[in-house]
């Protein structure tokens, strides 16, 4: 009998789940809130890219770890992959808990920036965590979608 195979979903919930035990854990004992997240993108009709040759795809992004009252950025790439000149525009959805929707916030520099075909943005992301955040929020994710609208 074959040792039975793991999905990935599986072993990403028990690996999301062991971080998350050993951050409650550990913030007993700390005398700061940390707050780790990750977040997965989603491109339409635009490329988003972790270089500037636009060679390498950006699936998600994890922001580390990030004090109340901090913010933090990270800069990626976003190429416009079709033919005609298109405007860019972000959105985040699946905030887990919900209650961070707020409290911590995503902005960037790129709304409205038009791109002709093949023309590349470097966008950065700034997250922004309130100095009055609850202290149960001690992890999120959230989806990050930036859509190139013709």
């Amino acid at each position: 009998m074959g040792i039975p195979k793991i999905s990935t979903g599986a072993l990403v919930a028990l690996v999301t789940t062991g971080i998350l035990l050993t951050l409650v854990t550990s913030g007993a004992i700390l005398s700061t809130q940390q707050i780790p997240s990750s977040g997965t993108i989603t491109a339409v009709n635009v490329g988003v890219y972790t270089d500037s040759a636009c060679t390498t795809n950006c699936t998600s992004i994890s922001w580390g770890t990030i004090a109340p009252g901090n913010t933090t950025t990270r800069t990626v790439y976003v190429k416009n992959t079709g033919n005609v000149p298109v405007t860019l525009s972000m959105a985040t959805s699946g905030w887990n808990p919900t209650a961070a929707n707020g409290p911590i916030t995503l902005s960037w520099n790129c709304t409205g920036t038009v791109l002709n075909a093949g023309q590349v943005a470097a966008a950065t992301l700034t997250l922004s965590v309130s100095s009055s955040i609850s202290s149960s929020i001690t992890s999120f994710s959230f989806n990050i979608a930036i859509t190139g609208t013709g």
